[in-house]
């Protein structure tokens, strides 16, 4: 028992640090291939890759230069796309066809899809056969797609197998499948009937029937269906696997957790970068002014809707004249205002993108959000006014800043609530809503509120 014990190998989780990285970064510059290697040996391809990623590209270029073709084909898919579409752009295709050979279909297919046209189609000429001709099925989906994601790597049975049939396909594949985790039942046409688990395999008697232990409630996905709906599906039935099917439900892959986590992890740093107007090719790009160039059109709009406010406040001139004191509560009105609006339109984003909400239940929401507004505008309002109170004496201009406060919540709020509902409407993805024109909107909005309060009770 204790020889056993010894021959079982067990790596730590290595926390990749600023003493890690620099420890590695020596021995690159001194050209030490045996130390890294004897370093890398000991580490998980994940966080290899995490070292990589955080390299030059001249260094990243020469680490990954270094690594056998196993470790290479576990570290390439989980490098940063744009440092892997350059290292890839400068090994030959005999190698990049080697690394490719080991992954699975799915994997393959996400690599290949990058590669320049004629490189891609010289690497599909020197891999496996059949794993070719999956590759280029796959290639023909969306990348964001059931189908763009799906692996054709999948263990099925036919409806008249028994479970010593299912076993021995299930050791057939075990070599070349990193993860099994249910066996689908066919026809003979390849029609999806069913669904049989690890654990009945090993709890029932060999000759029992497959159909006998089989789950026929299958729950599945079409190859059109977007990887974040395919995300939202496994989510909500806590599942590890969905097969894929055609319209005539013929299987055609699976869809396993590791890619969905990666969806989930990509979709939310896509929402995120549209929340400021972004995407992640742009920013994953190298060019400076090609960030920019993305970047400024955002801010220009934002700037000239910051400017309605400037034309209006020029119509304000002599009431700020006369009430020096309002220019001072500016800041805080519109910061308010802007962070309720940026609340409610996240809520409404989150709600839309889920699909936690229908669009059928848009006026309960907004009459919910509402009512929040108000509470909180209410709230602030009387904060705002206990606190002035001390060190102002004009109750009058007070409760005007007080009431100002509050109807520039609700209104910044249900603006904020609105515009992404508006875009679903529209077929337009509603992340954008949060972008730098809707806080300039808001600021502008606040600004009239106010200054029509200040005017009407204060100076009229």
């Amino acid at each position: 028992m204790e020889e056993n014990r010894e021959n079982i190998e067990v790596k730590d989780v290595i926390k990749v640090n600023n003493e890690l990285h620099d420890n590695i970064s020596f021995l690159i510059k001194e050209k030490s291939s045996e130390s890294l290697l004897n370093l890398f040996f000991d580490l998980h391809s994940a966080d290899i890759a995490e070292i990589i990623n955080r390299l030059n590209y001249e260094d990243a270029e020469y680490t990954f230069s270094l690594l056998g073709i196993e470790i290479a084909s576990e570290v390439i898919i989980e490098l940063d796309e744009n440092l892997r579409e350059k290292i890839l752009q400068n090994i030959d295709t005999e190698r990049i066809s080697i690394i490719v050979d080991e992954l699975d279909t799915d994997d393959a297919t996400d690599i290949i899809g990058d590669l320049p046209k004629e490189i891609a189609t010289e690497v599909l000429k020197n891999i496996d056969v059949e794993d070719s001709k999956e590759v280029k099925k796959l290639l023909k989906y969306d990348e964001e797609s059931a189908g763009g994601i799906m692996s054709r790597d999948y263990v099925s049975v036919k409806d008249y197998d028994t479970l010593r049939a299912a076993i021995r396909e299930v050791r057939k594949n075990a070599d070349d499948f990193d993860h099994i985790y249910q066996i689908y039942v066919v026809k003979d046409n390849n029609e999806l009937v069913g669904i049989v688990s690890i654990k009945s395999l090993l709890t029932n008697p060999l000759r029992t029937s497959i159909t006998s232990v089989m789950k026929e409630d299958l729950i599945y996905v079409t190859t059109d269906i977007d990887q974040e709906e395919v995300a939202n599906i496994m989510q909500k039935y806590n599942l590890v696997a969905i097969p894929v099917v055609d319209e005539n439900k013929k299987m055609l892959g699976r869809i396993t957790i590791d890619d969905i986590v990666d969806v989930m992890q990509e979709e939310a740093e896509e929402d995120i970068q549209k929340l400021v107007g972004l995407s992640e090719e742009q920013e994953s790009s190298d060019s400076i002014f090609r960030i920019s160039r993305i970047r400024l059109p955002w801010l220009i709009i934002a700037l000239a809707i910051e400017m309605i406010g400037v034309l209006l406040l020029s119509k304000y001139q002599i009431v700020l004249e006369k009430l020096t004191i309002a220019a001072f509560f500016f800041p805080v009105l519109m910061a308010m205002g802007g962070s309720s609006g940026n609340q409610a339109a996240i809520v409404m984003v989150k709600g839309l993108g889920s699909g936690d909400m229908w669009l059928k239940e848009i006026f309960k929401k907004l009459s919910k959000e509402l009512f929040v507004a108000m509470t909180n505008g209410i709230t602030i309002a009387t904060i705002l006014f206990s606190f002035t109170y001390f060190f102002f004496d004009d109750t009058s201009f007070l409760l005007v800043l007080a009431v100002s406060q509050t109807f520039i919540i609700v209104f910044a709020t249900m603006l904020g609530a609105t515009i992404p509902i508006v875009l679903k409407k529209l077929k337009i993805d509603p992340a954008v809503a949060t972008g730098p024109f809707v806080s300039s909107m808001n600021d502008v909005l606040g600004l009239l509120i106010y200054m029509t309060f200040v005017t009407l009770f204060l100076i009229l």
